[in-house]
């Protein structure tokens, strides 16, 4: 019997390899907190797209603002920004009148699109990835559990698009009443 809050956590390994559950690829770790989950670049990332879908055409926002709105800290919340000028959801410039800008393609975005700028393409488990086929596929009980749940999770992000999300948002683009909204 395991203790409350106390999980066997799959280690780095591929979990198509042919192994014995003997091997020291699990170990136990105290965290109540799952393995799946988005990370905080991602986090941040549809955050911003959120606020900056909230705002007039052609407006720009200064990245001190955007760190406040998402309540991020700058130096991070740049590396995101530039992920997402990457993919063409948002446009920067530099200089006096510069800023960011969120791109018409950006408005139209998923949040899956926004999350897969960052992170690149989701995966539930290593089994499921297109590079490489799964030496276990075909008598692997749990592969289509994880397929249909990629699946699923794939459907739900690609169907939240960011212009609707940043409806929500509080009426005034107040960076304190955002900041509320977007952080909780």
């Amino acid at each position: 019997m395991f203790e409350p809050g106390l999980f066997l956590v799959a280690g780095p390994i591929d979990p198509c390899a042919e192994k014995s559950w003997k091997d020291d690829h699990f170990r136990a770790m105290n965290t109540p907190a799952s393995s799946i989950q988005l990370t905080r670049g991602a986090d941040y990332a549809v955050r911003i797209m959120m606020y900056l879908s909230s705002l007039p055409e052609n407006e720009r926002v200064l990245l001190p603002v955007l760190a406040e709105a998402a309540s991020a800290p700058p130096s991070f919340l740049s590396k995101v920004l530039q992920a997402l000028t990457r993919a063409g959801l948002v446009s920067s410039r530099r200089g006096q009148l510069g800023g960011f800008e969120i791109l018409p393609q950006g408005r139209a975005a998923s949040v899956l699109e926004v999350v897969e700028a960052i992170d690149g393409p989701i995966r539930l488990n290593v089994c499921l990835m297109q590079a490489g086929e799964c030496s276990r596929k075909q008598w692997c009980p749990a592969h289509p559990v994880w397929q249909r749940a990629q699946e699923a999770m794939a459907e739900v992000l690609r169907g939240a698009k960011v212009s609707d999300l940043a409806k929500h948002l509080p009426c005034e683009n107040d960076v304190t009443q955002i900041r509320e909204a977007l952080v909780g």
